[in-house]
């Protein structure tokens, strides 16, 4: 409640006034599988080729090696790997690789899953490393293009397998085309 004074013959009155506002939980599914061996040989496929993307990363700096592999619905995989520079922020990440290659290269070819895996050279990630939020913009875009979900399975060095059925999750009230 808030309070709002009101001044009456010198003296300030109190007016209660409710606000009302309204709550919403936004939440995801996520599947989480504990070895490669729970996955369909699909999704073990794509996250073997992601994990020999990322063998081709160029981090020299930060030590942080992304691979990326994205399943085409012709069933062609488009791998992506991190590339830095010296000036950081010219660098692309791996699934920015992945997805701009895929859409240059097949443009009318709808994306049905992607695949990240991540190893730092200082210590063992043992959980996934999900997409930066440059990333999940883009990932978002090429879902919003070609009207339908991209799944998104992620990975670390060890540890659990992540999977969820969109970039929405992860991207909940993302911005779009829709706003311009």
């Amino acid at each position: 409640m808030i309070e709002k004074p009101q001044q009456s013959l010198g003296f300030f009155i109190f007016r209660q006034e409710q606000l009302f506002m309204e709550k919403k939980h936004l939440g995801f599914e996520l599947s989480i599988f504990n070895s490669m061996d729970e996955l369909s040989n699909t999704d073990a496929l794509l996250l073997q080729e992601a994990e020999k993307a990322r063998q081709n990363s160029y981090a020299p700096y930060s030590k942080f090696s992304v691979g990326a592999a994205l399943l085409l619905e012709s069933g062609k995989i488009i791998p992506g790997s991190n590339q830095e520079n010296a000036s950081f922020p010219a660098g692309l990440c791996a699934e920015g690789v992945a997805v701009f290659s895929a859409g240059a290269n097949y443009p009318n070819e709808k994306i049905k899953a992607i695949a990240v895996t991540a190893a730092s050279g200082s210590n063992n990630l043992t959980s996934p490393a999900a997409p930066c939020g440059i990333c999940r913009q883009t990932i978002a875009e090429y879902e919003k293009k070609q009207g339908s979900p991209i799944q998104i399975l992620m990975k670390g060095q060890t540890g659990p397998i992540y999977k969820c059925d969109s970039m929405a999750d992860l991207l909940p009230l993302g911005f779009d085309g829709s706003f311009l």
